[in-house]
């Protein structure tokens, strides 16, 4: 095998090419067929191609060039464009040419020829174009699954700018500035703007304002007067309620404040009637297994004052407690150690974000008083399990300024016009 290489690699420069050797079946080269993509390409010299770099130096673009004869060249393809007016199909770009279309021969400057080493969107004369970025002209080749994408985008995609611009300016809707004074919830603004009871410096508010913060907002009296109609109801609510809306099978704690479950010792000269459990809603919750305090409430400031995200509003808690490790202990506050309880105050994550400080102290040995300034989902039970607690009896008793006192379990009361949160 070796030696045939030899031989073959070895052959005189003048053999004969139709020599056995040099057949498929003894080993030699198929040769070449034209136009297969096999044959082999003829290497240039060094002075050929220093030639050719000259000769395509002195060419000028937009002529024709001479490819010159050849045997396997198609009859009337003797000549070539330049490949830089390879462009588009419409002939030379020579409007002198007498080959040249007739338009580019009128007209070689017309704004309407395409040209592909320049932006599509200069091929629009410039009144065409101001109306295209209006949006007021409209052609084929804006729509379809062919858009150019240097096209202009459409009109809306303009307005974007000018709309950020709008509400960077300082401007807020009206309901939120009113929210932000205290003046009405944003769905009570919402109510009285519709109703016509809003003026913004002295003129009539619509819906959707949008105002500066420095404006002067006047409020019908008819607005407050309904205001004052909405109540705010102090509820025992007791184990086995759920604060919101029912959840498997167990029954909301609204359902107890019917005119029977009325606190006798609540003095308020309130005739209770069927409105007042119109959008009544709780403002800080209590979980089925909780009992005590729980506000439900008509009046969106009140239900911001609580539960807003930027209230600082105390929930003071009694929570009864067992230590994990030794539940049958009686005296918990003997066998837990100090470090739980300065844990419980400050230095606890839950969801992975820090807790705020909290008041955490021994009200007696098995019961904690704990004060709270934020409200996540069962914060305390999960704080106490960080420590080695377990929480087996939680009572609220206090909201701001405003105590659950001797209000009995499953009863409840209006929110007297001295008491604040």
């Amino acid at each position: 095998m070796t030696e045939r290489k030899k031989i073959t690699l070895s052959r005189p420069a003048g053999a004969d090419s139709n020599a056995p050797s040099q057949t498929p079946e003894f080993g030699g080269r198929k040769p070449p067929v034209r136009g297969s993509g096999t044959a082999p390409r003829k290497r240039m010299t060094a002075a050929e191609a220093e030639q050719a770099r000259a000769e395509a130096a002195a060419r000028a673009p937009g002529q024709w060039q001479d490819r010159g004869p050849g045997p396997d060249r198609p009859r009337g393809d003797d000549r070539r464009r330049d490949p830089r007016d390879a462009r588009d199909n419409r002939g030379p770009r020579d409007p002198r040419d007498p080959r040249a279309p007739r338009d580019a021969r009128d007209a070689p400057e017309r704004w309407g020829e395409p040209r592909y080493d320049r932006d599509p969107r200069d091929a629009y004369p410039p009144a065409r174009q101001d109306q295209r970025r209006l949006g007021t002209t409209s052609s084929r080749r804006d729509s379809g699954p062919h858009q150019d994408p240097h096209q202009r985008q459409p009109a809306y995609a303009h307005a974007a700018p000018r709309q950020e611009a709008a509400e960077s300016d300082g401007r807020l809707r009206l309901s939120k500035l009113m929210s932000e004074r205290g003046l009405a919830s944003r769905r009570e603004a919402d109510e009285w703007i519709d109703a016509g009871w809003v003026r913004v410096d002295g003129e009539v508010a619509e819906l959707g304002t949008r105002v500066l913060p420095t404006v002067h907002i006047d409020i019908d009296p008819q607005a407050r007067e309904q205001q004052t109609q909405r109540v705010t109801i102090l509820l025992h609510k007791p184990i086995g309620y759920v604060s919101g809306q029912a959840e498997d099978g167990y029954e909301p704690a609204v359902v107890l404040v019917q005119p029977q479950n009325r606190w006798a010792d609540d003095k308020l000269p309130i005739q209770f009637n069927r409105a007042h459990h119109r959008h009544l809603a709780p403002a800080g919750r209590l979980d089925i297994d909780s009992t005590g305090l729980l506000v439900l409430t008509q009046d969106g400031r009140v239900a911001k004052a609580l539960i807003g995200e930027d209230s600082g509003v105390e929930k003071e808690y009694l929570v009864r407690v067992q230590l994990i490790e030794q539940p049958e202990a009686e005296n918990v506050m003997a066998v837990t150690p100090p470090e739980a309880i300065e844990a419980l105050r400050f230095g606890l994550e839950l969801d992975g974000k820090p807790l705020k400080h909290a008041q955490v102290s021994w009200q007696n040995e098995q019961q904690l008083r704990v004060v709270l300034r934020e409200g996540r989902k069962r914060q305390i039970r999960r704080m106490c399990e960080l420590v080695g607690l377990k929480v087996v009896g939680l009572k609220r008793v206090r909201m701001g300024s405003v105590v659950l006192g001797k209000l009995p379990a499953g009863q409840w009361r209006y929110l007297r016009p001295d008491e604040r949160f």
